[in-house]
């Protein structure tokens, strides 16, 4: 009996990534699945309803590649379920005075928990995303994620809440090139999306600006409210805590000897605290929710890089992981924009160990 090839699902976007990806795939004879998902989006201003990841011309785009590459296309309706969980949290992360970053949810929840699990219904053996990032194996056979060849297009950092059961189930066929590769692939390749831009801002926004989705969808963490300093010194009125970030200086709308600088937020007094440069950043965090890729620490203390943004550089520091749910991390040197609510990211070296949700100080005011 002949062995079945094996069979992988893709998740295409129309866009150049994902259509490399499936390209890619199709060419070394892998049994090549394309599935878009359409998400939910808030209705744009006069217009319908489009999430930023499958308008109407990214869906025909995708069909047009899946026709061209001679591979099933599908269309799952998630919207329910991208709005039941990514765009709640997204709302509840605001609520409770955090900076919550989207895609982590989205990549756990949704591409690789509801889009994998039909992709396994399909007797799929892989789900392939557009990605740059790498698996590789370790010498016990486990499955390690690795950072992008690109550097500047890495996204290791939204899918370390991946482990083990789905990193064995995930391919990423573009994480070994360079952007600019990638697209010269789709021009080899006979794929007319090889100059597509790539998307930008929060896929769901009708207006383009969380702050008006906010007051639209959660108009009481728009709230006025006190601005004061840590001594909790009133020095003026905020308009809504989410329109401010760790670290933001302009916008306060403030008179002051010197240049304030948002510190923290205060969910439970609706305040803003802010203070000066001096007081600014820290060298510690603690995260919670934490997901260790290979299952567990590599220890309960070690050296690594971490990373607190998608956008920032990882920095050396000292992890202290009492427990499989948390760590913390102690930073050579200190950190300006620490933020509840965005992921905190470990490495070593390329590999992705985990990561988890940076929770508030206990010192805050």
């Amino acid at each position: 009996m002949n062995k079945r090839t094996q069979r992988v699902v893709v998740a295409m976007s129309g866009g150049v990534d994902s259509s490399v990806a499936a390209a890619l795939l199709a060419r070394a004879g892998y049994d090549v699945v394309g599935m878009m998902m359409r998400l939910w989006s808030e209705p744009a201003m006069g217009g319908a309803a489009h999430n930023r990841c499958c308008t109407p011309t990214q869906m025909s785009d995708a069909r047009r590649i899946a026709d061209q590459l001679g591979i099933p296309f599908f269309v799952l309706d998630t919207q329910d379920v991208f709005r039941g969980t990514v765009v709640q949290a997204f709302i509840a992360g605001h609520r409770s005075g955090d900076t919550p970053n989207p895609c982590l949810e989205c990549n756990r929840r949704i591409r690789f928990e509801w889009l994998l699990n039909h992709a396994l219904a399909l007797d799929a053996d892989y789900l392939a995303t557009g990605h740059y990032a790498r698996i590789t194996r370790d010498a016990a056979g486990g499955w390690q994620l690795r950072r992008g060849r690109d550097d500047n297009k890495d996204q290791s950092y939204v899918l370390s809440v991946l482990g083990q059961a789905q990193l064995s189930r995930a391919m990423f066929p573009v994480g070994g090139y360079p952007k600019a590769q990638v697209r010269a692939l789709a021009a080899e390749l006979g794929l007319d999306v090889a100059g597509r831009q790539d998307s930008q801002d929060l896929c769901f926004l009708g207006q383009g600006d969380y702050r008006d989705f906010l007051r639209l969808h959660a108009p009481d963490v728009m709230r006025a409210g006190p601005i004061m300093t840590t001594t909790g010194n009133m020095l003026g009125e905020h308009g809504g805590l989410a329109n401010y970030t760790i670290g933001q200086r302009k916008g306060l709308g403030l008179s002051y000897r010197e240049p304030l600088y948002v510190l923290a937020t205060n969910p439970l007094r609706n305040a803003l605290i802010v203070g000066t440069r001096d007081q600014l950043g820290r060298d510690f965090l603690t995260a919670e929710g934490v997901n260790w890729v290979s299952g567990a620490p590599p220890d309960s203390q070690f050296r690594a890089q971490v990373k607190i943004r998608y956008r920032a550089q990882p920095q050396p520091a000292e992890v202290l992981a009492p427990s499989a749910d948390s760590f913390e991390a102690r930073f050579d040197e200190p950190q300006r924009d620490i933020t509840p609510g965005q992921a905190a990211v470990i490495y070593a070296d390329d590999i992705c160990l985990g990561g988890g949700i940076i929770a508030k100080f206990a010192d805050e005011p």
